[in-house]
């Protein structure tokens, strides 16, 4: 036990991260597995509890089997809690229970929090994780609060109090998980116009990211914001715009719905009407916005809006012939570089994914097994109906696409490497491009 400790102890944060997400999803499907969390007369398959651990931890909402039909309220709770643990990251939940315990958190344990935060460098923190850890509760109490103004109307008062906790948990961690029965998701409450808003803020407030919410906070003006806040908010703002113009040209629904659609496509995954329904048009501008995804250091997935953001800037600067940068900053090449394989290596997972589920599923349309593999990587969780009717192998796909997405192909692609780059290089030589 001890060598293992050491071995664990060496690890790059990268590596330790992974497994750890990767403990928590296996002992997670470990408890939905135990007869306190199932049911009677319902029966969960190891591969179904693997996938919604899985989905859980993921932050993604995809369901093989409806949570509230078989999980009893322990097993709803052990799925929120992974939620939450998903949400906030695995290394920022033990630097809480560290900071709780009233002990000091050392070097390796700053170095996997910056790793994990994506941040640039170790210094602040410990102070980062308590703003976020207490952003976190805020938000989320002041979303089950709202929720349950509208659930109460429909549901007993603790039954309603369980929903309005577990909804607000899955919203600002953009999970589309749902606990009201029959794979319904928010269909019931497509007219609400409270509870539609209320699990739209959660969810973009969620999607931001933890620093742009503290450096909203801290500035209070959009001209003194840093520029990856202005990138993150611009950005937003303008795919929102878009996704709502674009689902209520396409498609038979309210403002109110083309937005939420909005919203949720950008990894949440909650629905107001039946995403099976949707035309091809209105299925390919929510794939479109879950590849992209939320910001990062939000408990959304995607490529990130700061890299779609980038990728614009790069065709803008060729065709221009100006350098990188916006809002009167320049943006490093590096960035620029980072952005373009970031955005390469996600098409190859969603194309090899999308590639795999055909040859696995050939009753399946294209655009149906796309849209999957797609909400998979992005961490969102819609899907037009056909997850539960996957086979075994199928959903052990999706779950390793929901890993992926859930980390990065980036950085899983990265992370074996711990070796500097090398100064000597062989000459160069030119190749045709394009």
């Amino acid at each position: 036990m001890n060598r293992l400790f050491q071995y664990l102890k060496g690890l790059p944060p990268g590596r330790l991260i992974t497994l750890g997400f990767a403990a928590v999803i296996l002992f997670g499907t470990f408890l939905l597995l135990l007869p306190v969390s199932v049911n009677p007369g319902m029966k969960v398959e190891v591969i179904d509890a693997l996938f919604t651990s899985t989905s859980a931890v993921c932050v993604t909402g995809l369901i093989a089997i409806d949570t509230a039909d078989h999980f009893t309220a322990f097993g709803r709770a052990v799925v929120a809690l992974l939620i939450q643990i998903g949400g906030l990251g695995v290394t920022s939940v033990g630097v809480g229970f560290i900071l709780a315990a009233g002990k000091r958190v050392g070097f390796k344990g700053r170095a996997l929090v910056k790793e994990a935060l994506n941040v640039d460098s170790s210094k602040g923190v410990i102070r980062l994780v308590k703003a976020i850890l207490l952003m976190t509760l805020l938000f989320e109490a002041m979303g089950a609060a709202l929720s349950f103004i509208v659930f109460v109307q429909d549901y007993p008062p603790l039954k309603a109090m369980e929903i309005s906790i577990f909804h607000s948990i899955a919203a600002f961690n953009n999970s589309g998980f749902d606990i009201l029965g029959g794979l319904q998701n928010l269909i019931p409450y497509q007219t609400d116009v409270l509870l539609n808003l209320v699990t739209c803020g959660l969810i973009i407030f969620g999607g931001l990211g933890f620093l742009v919410i503290l450096d909203v906070l801290k500035m209070r003006s959009f001209k003194k914001l840093c520029l990856h806040s202005k990138v993150v908010i611009t950005t937003s703002v303008i795919l929102l715009a878009a996704g709502t113009l674009l689902l209520k040209a396409t498609e038979d629904i309210s403002w109110l719905g083309a937005f939420f659609q909005s919203v949720s496509a950008r990894t949440a995954g909650f629905s107001t009407y039946p995403i099976g329904e949707f035309s091809n048009a209105g299925l390919f501008t929510l794939t479109m916005l879950m590849f992209i995804g939320a910001s990062p250091g939000s408990t959304g997935g995607g490529i990130k809006t700061s890299t779609f953001f980038a990728l614009l800037v790069s065709v803008r600067s060729l065709m221009t012939k100006k350098h990188y940068g916006a809002f009167h900053r320049s943006i490093p090449a590096e960035g620029i570089s980072k952005a373009f394989m970031i955005a390469f290596l996600s098409f190859l997972v969603v194309c090899g994914g999308t590639f795999l589920l055909c040859v696995l599923e050939p009753g399946y349309s294209f655009i149906q097994l796309m849209f999957e593999v797609t909400s998979a990587f992005g961490t969102v969780g819609l899907s037009t109906g056909i997850t539960p009717e996957l086979g075994s192998i199928s959903k052990l796909v999706i779950i390793l696409i929901m890993f992926i997405g859930r980390l990065g192909a980036f950085t899983l692609a990265s992370m074996w490497v711990c070796r500097q780059m090398p100064h000597a290089r062989y000459i160069e030589e030119s190749i045709i491009i394009g």
